[in-house]
């Protein structure tokens, strides 16, 4: 599967108000490894940005004075992008932003031109509900080093996004064994017949046993007798 991280850093935050994208960041992912294919551009929005838009981004008018306009990288950026997996943070903004700037060139809508967007937020808020999940936060919590983010940036926080995913939907990967390139391409799997072992039963003792009968008497106590197994089990 090819997946593409992307972010983009823009002079504000509505694109129906005139803000332009200036920076676009993409980390291309197959198969869960990262492939070094990324994609990036600093471009020339046409105007300044907000105030606080530069103090959270840091690129200033006269950086970007040299830099090409949306127009001219776009037909490489969408190849690039092209029935790709897209993942953003926070994706309807990155894709309001990238719809407008389509919309103004007359083409299709950004979504129309790639194969499915991810919107890790979503992802975050629903595996860690009430708890801060910015870019930052899940770093911090995913034990993703984050120290050299110092200013937003659209590559580098591209990069961060895509070891955030991947340890955001780890989940069983972290247990599957590393087999050799025989087995991988077909070669035999090796069984055990767990019927060679004797498996040891160890039974509770009396204090264990009567210690699991006093939690029982306080559970069918607190739900007014409503248990549905006996005091004795």
């Amino acid at each position: 599967m090819r997946q593409i991280f992307l972010d983009t850093e823009t002079t504000g935050l509505s694109p129906d108000s005139g803000d332009r994208i200036i920076e676009i960041g993409c980390v291309e992912l197959f198969n869960r490894k990262l492939t070094g294919n990324n994609l990036h551009f600093y471009l020339n929005p046409g105007r300044d940005s907000h105030e606080e838009a530069l103090k959270v981004h840091g690129i200033t008018t006269a950086f970007l004075k040299d830099k090409p306009r949306f127009e001219a990288v776009a037909d490489e950026l969408m190849a690039y992008l092209q029935e790709a997996e897209v993942i953003i943070h926070n994706a309807p903004f990155d894709v309001g932003f990238l719809n407008k700037e389509l919309e103004l060139m007359g083409r299709p809508s950004f979504t129309g031109l790639v194969g499915n967007v991810i919107d890790t937020l979503v992802m975050a808020k629903e595996m860690f509900p009430g708890k801060r999940n910015s870019l930052n936060a899940l770093c911090g919590r995913l034990g993703v080093d984050n120290s050299g983010r110092v200013l937003h940036g659209a590559l580098l926080d591209a990069e961060l996004l895509a070891d955030v995913y991947i340890n955001l939907t780890r989940g069983q990967d972290a247990l599957l064994m590393d087999v050799g390139p025989e087995q991988a391409e077909g070669g035999s799997l090796m069984y055990v017949d767990l019927r060679g072992f004797d498996l040891p039963v160890l039974t509770a003792n009396d204090q264990e046993i009567s210690a699991h009968a006093e939690v029982i008497k306080q559970i069918e106590k607190s739900s007014g007798g409503k248990i549905i197994w006996p005091a004795s089990l």
